[in-house]
């Protein structure tokens, strides 16, 4: 008896550790998938590098309160399956809201963004954000645009004058 209490002490300490160490977590709903819309699922959020697990909610509502994050304890009731992403904060709801689009049995109920609960209408609203190349891209046009019109200003003066000298 007292090894199945360990089993899920340690359990209660690895989601909540996952919950610290993640910049985004994302909480859904999955009821409605079947197997191979969740293999879909599980392979897209696998190969950005984003864990998916499915935990007992008792112990997810444990995990959430060791790390301060009682909030998020409303949203595990039901199935759910949690998405942690510790490399990209815009990736796990990205793929995650994408998916939801095709398959409306999927639900985004919650999640931690940067240690912050968020709702579901915030996981949303991040999924629509750019991603960081696109957000540095935009960057770095805009950065671009006073040097390429000040060589196109020079170039036009330079021509102006060699018509002028001709």
């Amino acid at each position: 008896m007292s090894s199945i209490i360990e089993q899920k002490k340690q359990i209660v300490v690895e989601i909540a550790d996952k919950l610290k160490d993640s910049k985004s977590t994302v909480v859904v709903d999955y009821r409605g998938l079947n197997v191979a819309e969740l293999t879909e699922l599980r392979k897209q959020l696998r190969e950005a590098g984003i864990e998916f697990k499915v935990y007992k909610n008792s112990m997810a509502r444990r995990a959430a309160d060791a790390v301060e994050l009682s909030g998020l304890n409303d949203s595990l009731t039901g199935p759910n399956a949690i998405a942690f992403g510790n490399e990209d904060v815009v990736a796990p709801a990205k793929i995650i809201n994408e998916f939801a689009k095709k398959h409306e049995a999927l639900e985004i109920k919650a999640g931690v963004i940067e240690g912050n609960l968020a709702t579901a209408e915030d996981i949303k609203a991040l999924a629509e954000l750019p991603s960081r190349d696109g957000l540095l891209s935009m960057l770095l046009s805009v950065l671009q645009a006073p040097i390429r019109n000040l060589a196109l200003a020079t170039k036009a003066v330079a021509e102006q004058k060699e018509e002028q000298g001709a």
